[in-house]
């Protein structure tokens, strides 16, 4: 049973639909005092399975978690919309030729694999006012654009991972990532001296700063400026071509070591220091505020927090509670391997059924050693046309042709600026006015060598940009996938209980969970964890034989994961 969930003047408005609702014909709902909302989800649960159907998890599922009432499945209607708007399955149905609507937001912020911003198409994505909205016509509108796709099957397993996705989110935030705050205090204070007052730099700071200035002789160095840390290693004899600590790395000089150790460190102190500690972590829990489907490929963000940040210098905080442990399970090489498992390339996933992929084409004969292995499917990956990466390539293509053929194939539609697509159908947006007008004039007839010049190299990073889409927003797609099956197995888990009575996810990042569970449960929860990523891989790929081997560790701290 399907049951819309909406606003009312009276309270809350419940109304019970099946299959694609009639809008000629509105179909019998009810109304409830707002308070009693969690009461009537229990009851109506503890009828039959119920799906709830709701303009935003976020809005509705935290004041039912606080009543201790848990919900299995839901649809998330506005980030369901923003699928259907742009899946290439759904471009002639009724809800993606709309104009733009309560339901549409603006789009996250495109970034490429080199890190340029990209402008987006953003023309249907005005922000309108939000009265007059009916969920019940939304979810018809949705309803009949899965059905008329091509593969409805395919978009609607996209449809249902989202929408478990922002109950796992939800969830989290309400659990919680255990956190010993007195333990994060101690890591501060060995890392850099004690708390400092209001403006001043901490001991450790500011003694690598005393260093830095005296290994070059300037005195005033500022090393929290890019341009004037440029500056000042000029001053001293150090050129430097940016202040990014890969190229720091490259130069021979004693004052490299201090610089690098400081910037590690300035960072913990700005993004995770006392400040950090008392804003986010309450009650022994840290609290963050995932935002599912915040990139653009479909990969998580946070809009608080910086969960998806945790440096390793603080991990030693998260402590499971007295009695219980943390399950740390990453997926190796998982970008890869959903790449060998999109182009359906056999030798690929051949080559990874030993459990590491990259020594797998070592073994094949492929490429001579295991770095050489790694940077050049990264390359493949990411567009690497220069360096080891694009030396390499070649060789790579000869082994795997329809692995390196299916992102070339992305990468040379996202240069004609045309869209691409996810295993499951999310797809890329298109390149906004500017990058068409760009294009448009390299090749008209008052082009010139420096327009088409600059077309050119517009077209390669859009092309990057395709190239990965379709390889992590996948990968996104494999770990929405793990997460439900894992929740809905450790809801399983021995004897009923609520969220925090029994094992739960607290934690996710991109191909890597925590789970905390009851000690005697923790082999039991591992076991569920390496099978939710099995059945995460037949979800997406059937029968293919593709593994996605996990690394697991049952751990009283996260830092000890690895």
């Amino acid at each position: 049973m399907d049951v819309v969930v909406a606003e009312h003047p009276d309270g809350v408005r419940l109304t019970p639909v099946s299959g694609a609702p009639d809008l000629a014909e509105a179909p019998p709902f009810s109304t409830i005092p707002r308070a009693e909302f969690p009461a009537e989800v229990a009851r109506r649960q503890a009828e039959q399975p119920v799906r709830w159907v709701w303009s935003d998890t976020d809005r509705w599922y935290p004041a039912l978690l606080a009543a201790l009432v848990r919900v299995e499945r839901c649809v998330d209607l506005r980030l369901s919309h923003a699928i259907l708007r742009s899946s290439e399955l759904t471009t002639g149905s009724a809800l993606a030729t709309l104009p733009a609507g309560y339901w549409d937001a603006p789009p996250p912020p495109v970034r490429a694999a080199d890190g340029a911003l990209f402008e987006l198409d953003d023309s249907r994505n005005a922000r309108p006012s939000e009265a007059d909205v009916d969920p019940v016509a939304e979810w018809s509108l949705q309803r009949l654009a899965v059905a008329g796709s091509a593969e409805p099957g395919r978009i609607a397993r996209l449809l249902a991972a989202e929408s478990a996705g922002s109950l796992i989110a939800a969830e989290m935030q309400y659990a919680g990532l255990p956190w010993r705050a007195d333990v994060h205090r101690e890591l501060l204070d060995h890392l850099l001296g004690p708390r400092p007052v209001a403006d001043e730099r901490p001991a450790r700071l500011q003694s690598l700063l005393d260093e830095m200035r005296r290994l070059i002789d300037v005195p005033d160095l500022n090393p929290d400026s890019p341009a004037e840390l440029l500056k000042g290693l000029a001053r001293g004899g150090v050129l430097a071509p940016s202040t990014r600590s890969w190229d720091l790395r490259k130069i021979p000089h004693p004052v490299i070591a201090p610089l690098l150790e400081y910037k590690k460190l300035s960072r913990l102190a700005s993004a995770n220091g006392w400040h950090w500690l008392e804003t986010w972590v309450h009650d022994g829990r840290f609290r963050p505020d995932y935002v599912v489907g915040g990139v653009v490929t479909g990969r998580w963000a946070t809009s608080g927090g910086g969960a998806l940040q945790l440096p390793k210098q603080i991990r030693r905080a998260v402590v499971a509670d007295p009695g219980w442990k943390l399950i740390v399970a990453d997926a190796a090489q998982l970008e890869p391997r959903i790449l060998a498992a999109m182009a359906g390339d056999r030798d690929m996933i051949e080559a990874g059924s030993a459990g590491d992929l990259y020594a797998g084409i070592v073994a094949s004969g492929a490429i001579d050693t295991r770095e050489h292995a790694k940077v050049a499917l990264l390359g493949a990956m990411y567009g690497a046309t220069q360096g080891e990466g694009g030396r390499l390539m070649p060789q790579l293509a000869k082994a795997y042709p329809r692995a390196i053929a299916l992102v070339e194939s992305a990468a040379r539609r996202g240069e004609r600026g045309e869209v691409v697509s996810t295993r499951l159908g999310r797809s890329s947006p298109r390149p906004g006015e500017d990058w068409r007008l760009a294009q448009a004039e390299a090749y008209g007839e008052a082009s010139s060598e420096a327009s088409q010049s600059r077309a050119r190299g517009q077209a390669r990073g859009w092309g990057r940009f395709t190239r990965n889409f379709i390889v992590q927003g996948t990968a996104a797609e494999w770990a929405l996938c793990w997460m439900g099956s894992l929740r809905g197995r450790l809801a399983r888990l021995g004897t009923p209980k609520w969220i925090t009575e029994q094992p739960h996810l607290v934690f996710f990042l991109h191909d890597e969970v925590v789970v905390h569970a009851p000690a005697e449960l923790a082999d039991a929860v591992a076991a569920e964890v390496v099978e939710a990523a099995a059945e995460a891989g037949r979800l997406l790929f059937g029968g293919l034989p593709i593994e996605f081997p996990l690394t697991v560790a049952i751990v009283d701290d996260y830092g000890s994961a690895k």
